[in-house]
């Protein structure tokens, strides 16, 4: 990985100290000269056949790419518009009825926790949510879904995904893992995870734009979870009409409408880090959060507990008014954070294309 030359991929790196790819990755300018493009091609020369023709292409490209992010096949993988697209689609489209029971962590995302309160109120479902660490010996004879994160977007703390894994397919258990802070972040292999869904952003730690991700589904599951919205793309033959079948794979979950820019940015955006070495960014991406992590302890800071991730997150005197206080002053300097609400805390994303003066950079600016 040439370092200096990643930098240089992200405008925004060039004025900013942008940590929060955990909301959205730095966009970078390769993203954008595809998105113009995309625009250019439709504006002056008309959305017919090259158009779809171009559409088609790269949205094939864009799942062969997040394919292998996951270790997975490509037939395995729908095209989403996010990761809650994916976690909404899964709930849904399991036969989940009264007396049953989704087991959950206590800190999800609402983007997952959506989807959940939906079973409930729609289906008659039972949650039941525990600290993430306690998920594996949570699971009962009731439970019908394991949904939780990969990585904790609260804490950055990691899934126990070996344990849950084992207990879901002792149970024959579907295990459902939000990607949102996984995917491009930190080691994704699906086989090895051992789950049966993983939904992922492709706005986060693969730097596209808003609008993209993917839904990965286990084939032994294929056919126990419905697909009610199928569309053109959707369809094994699209001109059999109502003597139709759905396409092979995962690909009758995609999102029935892709837009060329966003499938195109996001093709370009992955290709600057698979060209810079995903594997070797995430490590680096990694060890330098811990770098923060502990900086910030050593500054006096209450960092929470964390794994192997790229999130940190540290309590902020004063509760939530204090914390979206603070990250306005730091958006003033240059440093680009977030708050957590309801929890009175900040967090910073720390991505391989961060350097050690951005991480100085925050520090100092919270003494």
């Amino acid at each position: 990985m040439d370092a200096a030359q990643l930098r240089a991929a992200f405008p925004v790196l060039e004025k900013s100290a942008y940590l929060n790819a955990g909301t959205c990755g730095p966009v970078p300018a390769a993203a954008q000269r595809a998105a113009v493009e995309a625009w250019r091609l439709g504006t002056e020369e008309g959305r017919g056949g090259p158009f779809y023709e171009r559409l088609i292409g790269l949205s094939d490209q864009l799942r062969e790419r997040y394919a292998a992010v996951l270790g997975a096949d490509a037939l395995d993988v729908a095209l989403m518009s996010g990761t809650s697209d994916g976690c909404g689609r899964v709930v849904a489209g399991l036969r989940l009825g009264p007396g049953g029971e989704i087991l959950t962590a206590d800190d999800e995302h609402p983007g997952l926790q959506g989807p959940l309160i939906a079973a409930r109120l729609h289906r008659g479902v039972k949650i039941r949510a525990v600290p993430l660490a306690e998920l594996p010996g949570a699971v009962s004879d009731n439970t019908k879904l394991i949904a939780c994160s990969h990585v904790s977007w609260h804490s950055g703390a990691v899934a126990p995904v070996a344990e849950l894994s084992k207990v879901a397919r002792a149970r024959d258990v579907p295990l459902l893992l939000d990607g949102a802070q996984g995917v491009g972040a930190v080691p994704t292999d699906v086989a090895e995870l051992g789950a049966s869904f993983y939904a992922g952003s492709g706005q986060k730690w693969l730097c596209g734009p808003v609008g993209c991700g993917m839904l990965w589904v286990d084939p032994a599951w294929l056919d126990r979870l419905d697909a009610p919205t199928p569309a053109y793309r959707g369809l094994e033959t699209p001109s059999a009409g109502l003597s139709g079948a759905l396409a092979p794979g995962a690909r009758r979950y995609d999102l029935p409408s892709q837009d060329l820019a966003v499938i195109a940015a996001a093709v370009a955006a992955f290709d600057v880090l698979a060209d810079a070495g995903l594997a070797e960014l995430q490590a680096v991406a990694i060890a330098r959060a811990a770098q923060l992590a502990e900086a910030l302890r050593d500054a006096g800071h209450e960092v929470v507990p964390r794994g192997d991730s790229t999130l940190v997150s540290w309590g902020v005197d004063g509760g939530d008014d204090e914390a979206v206080g603070l990250r306005d002053r730091l958006l003033e300097q240059g440093i680009v954070v977030r708050d957590l609400p309801g929890a009175g805390r900040l967090r910073a994303s720390v991505g391989a294309w961060n350097d050690d003066d951005d991480l100085h950079r925050l520090v100092t600016a919270l003494a």
